[in-house]
């Protein structure tokens, strides 16, 4: 039997015992209550309250405009519909970067305010000090190396991330300075699905892909895109698992219909 069918809690120790026992960890993003206690049905072992909520939810070009009070009001949301899995909560563009101490004070606000496991945060050397700063809390760190959509400016474009011998290195350092901090678990996004391979063999802690092929100890995908509610967002990482957008277009113009012929609502549903 593995790890996550024995506990009734997903802790981030479980998730240590899940990589040396070799048990993939299932990732998933969630937004709201209503769709958090849905996954809650399932044996999903961690919910990611991502800042693609900004994409997703408010239809945002970038996850760049989201805010703290935003991130938070979607991290409370979830957690009062999840009771199993691990709840991690994105930390938003501007509240960590350059500043340990609003660092500090985000992840506390984040904690506090929402009931999360954890917080994550995107990037490597350049944001150690924000990490050691929160860790220092005792606030779990998710982190997250590769495509850092947060980053979305500077790359200028989302295109297959460490493909270059360079970066492909700094990349390997950072996972190792994560690990060495006292991060728990990082995101690989979008990078070469050999330089993932060797990164999750080269650390202690689990990996989690998006676009990073197999070799990661576990996998993540944004709720919206798998169930195929969003439809202009099509990478050849993400399968779709249904095709909500028609299914739900489908009953609303059945509706529609009934409305109008004056079929809905019928005997049987009016008092």
């Amino acid at each position: 039997m593995s790890v996550h069918q024995q506990i009734k809690r997903v802790t981030t120790h479980v998730l240590q015992e899940m990589k040396l026992r070799g048990d993939k960890i299932a990732m998933i993003t969630a937004y709201d209550y209503s769709i958090a206690r849905i996954l809650d049905s399932t044996e999903i072992d961690v919910v990611l309250v991502g800042d693609s909520a900004s994409n997703v939810m408010a239809g945002f070009e970038t996850t760049l405009p989201i805010t703290l009070d935003q991130m938070i009001y979607h991290g409370a949301s979830v957690v009062r519909g999840i009771s199993r899995a691990l709840v991690i909560v994105d930390m938003p563009f501007g509240t960590y970067q350059g500043n340990s101490k609003e660092a500090l004070q985000s992840a506390i606000r984040i904690m506090k305010e929402t009931g999360a496991g954890g917080v994550k945060l995107e990037g490597g050397a350049e944001i150690a000090e924000s990490v050691e700063r929160i860790l220092s809390a005792g606030i779990p760190v998710m982190g997250h190396l590769g495509l850092t959509p947060q980053s979305i400016h500077k790359f200028g474009t989302y295109v297959v991330r460490a493909k270059e011998e360079a970066e492909a290195e700094k990349l390997l350092h950072d996972a190792k300075l994560l690990d060495e901090t006292g991060c728990f678990a990082i995101v690989l996004e979008k990078i070469p699905a050999a330089l993932a391979g060797q990164v999750t063999a080269s650390i202690r802690i689990p990996t989690i892909g998006i676009g990073a092929g197999s070799q990661c100890d576990g996998q993540v995908l944004v709720l919206h895109d798998m169930l195929g509610i969003t439809q202009d967002f099509s990478p050849r990482f993400l399968r779709r698992y249904h095709n909500l957008f028609e299914e739900i277009k489908g009953a609303v113009a059945g509706y529609i219909t009934d409305v109008k012929d004056m079929d809905f609502p019928n005997e049987k549903e009016q008092y």
